[in-house]
């Protein structure tokens, strides 16, 4: 490529790293993607996007779209120079770290996951901060190190102080904590309490403490959630409404006085369909709700776009992961209560993978697709200006398919036979439902006859 031919992408990840990235000028964004991908060397990125800053918020790059839609002219007359900038950002939140399957990638979210915990401004949820903050400290710091000295000298001096004295020093409130919890307990207090609930991790591992943090996390109300800004009104110059999509639906806050109010917490199901028309944004609920049309306003028609492509996109890996996930959670029920472990005879990583490792990568062209049937080509004028073109998107969730005869499911021999860890998966999201369904028969069988040798 001649040097007027290229451009310099500069991709910023989660970890404060970043990637450098030449493409052509006529480079889509799948392009950037694919460089990132043998950057970091890993197959997949699974529930990352790239993401572009738009009028100080992050919409997330179409990534079929050629890359001057995004930076406009500033890209026509860019250079080898000057860098333009991409971020690497969670677009699709999930219940469970092991749906993801790159160390790498869980890694990297993981590490977004835990700012955004910082900047929680959750203050109903004291308690789970305190969890998450132990979690971190398992993760990062390892196993408390446990006094030394003799039984007299343990006996005359009380837990609480020799907790206090040991442990004051090991780490810093501010890397675990969000701002107004400390000026709420006091730094003493976080530095006094913190170390019990770390030392009950004891023993946990590094990869354990990250999963649980992962697991505690998607509990968090401003946690696992991407929040674009709106208007109440069209005139407004202040945008005080918050949209947040959320793993199970769309939250929707309220700032005042610098604080977020909730106002609706709306599941999927909840939702019947979100419509925009240029810059309005509009969100139907079910009937059943007796809620009023709720209407807003974005910065753009380009905003509105991309806002609705990621609510569909999310929508749709909530309905393609959620076996997988209701899946995960019997397993991690049974190795709590340390039953069934015939259950266990294929390895738990890789039965997951077998019953999911489409449903963050090929679910994406589905969703993809789904979207790319109600769009069009849109001009510039048309993302200046605000199409007068109204999109719809009806969020019920697709009838769930049964299968009566386990015969008529070769593949679940496949999935009880330890498929290595790098198959594909090989069938369509469609069967998804019948999968787990049968996976439930083969424990239950597998139950009874353990409890029947007891």
């Amino acid at each position: 490529m001649r040097p007027k031919q290229k451009r310099q992408v500069c991709v910023l990840l989660p970890n404060k790293q970043h990637l450098d990235c030449t493409v052509r000028t006529q480079a889509r964004g799948r392009e950037v993607l694919n460089s990132v991908l043998k950057q970091l060397g890993v197959s997949d990125l699974q529930v990352f996007g790239l993401a572009v800053l738009r009028d100080n918020e992050y919409l997330f790059v179409d990534l079929e779209q050629k890359l001057n839609k995004y930076f406009r002219k500033r890209w026509s007359r860019g250079s080898l120079m000057v860098p333009f900038i991409l971020f690497l950002r969670v677009q699709y939140y999930v219940e469970s770290g092991q749906l993801i399957l790159s160390s790498k990638v869980q890694q990297l979210y993981y590490t977004e996951l835990r700012q955004k915990v910082l900047r929680s401004q959750s203050r109903h949820q004291e308690a789970l901060l305190f969890q998450l903050a132990a979690s971190v400290l398992q993760a990062e710091v390892g196993d408390l190190e446990q006094r030394e000295g003799s039984d007299e000298e343990v006996e005359e001096e009380g837990e609480e102080k020799r907790q206090e004295r040991k442990h004051r020093h090991y780490f810093l409130p501010e890397d675990y904590f969000p701002s107004w919890l400390i000026k709420r307990r006091g730094r003493e207090y976080l530095l006094r309490h913190s170390p019990v609930l770390h030392g009950e991790l004891r023993g946990v591992s590094r990869s354990q403490a990250i999963l649980q943090f992962i697991k505690e996390a998607s509990s968090l109300q401003d946690g696992p959630v991407t929040f674009y800004r709106m208007r109440q009104e069209k005139k407004m110059l202040k945008c005080s409404i918050l949209l947040g999509v959320t793993l199970k639906g769309v939250h929707i806050y309220q700032e005042v006085e610098g604080k977020q109010c909730l106002l609706y917490d709306l599941s999927w199901t909840n939702i019947d369909r979100f419509t925009f028309q240029g810059c309005r944004f509009e969100i139907h609920a079910v009937g059943s709700l007796c809620l009023p049309k709720l209407l807003y306003y974005t910065h753009s028609a380009f905003h509105s776009k991309h806002i609705l492509r990621h609510l569909s996109d999310s929508h749709r890996l909530h309905i393609n992961t959620r076996d997988a996930v209701s899946y995960i959670q019997q397993l991690e029920d049974m190795q709590a209560s340390q039953f069934y472990k015939e259950a266990y005879i294929c390895d738990t990583a890789r039965l997951i993978q077998k019953l999911h490792c489409n449903s963050l990568t090929s679910s994406m062209s589905d969703c993809s697709a789904a979207v790319e049937t109600t769009t069009h080509t849109w001009t510039e004028e048309e993302e200046e200006e605000g199409s007068m073109t109204e999109f719809e998107l009806c969020v019920d969730e697709p009838e769930e398919v049964f299968v009566d005869n386990p015969a008529e499911v070769p593949w679940l021999a496949e999935v009880l036979r330890a498929v290595p860890i790098d198959g594909r998966m090989v069938l369509p999201p469609s069967c998804w439902t019948a999968v787990t369904m049968e996976m439930k028969q083969v424990l239950k069988m597998r139950a009874d006859e353990g409890l029947s040798v007891d």
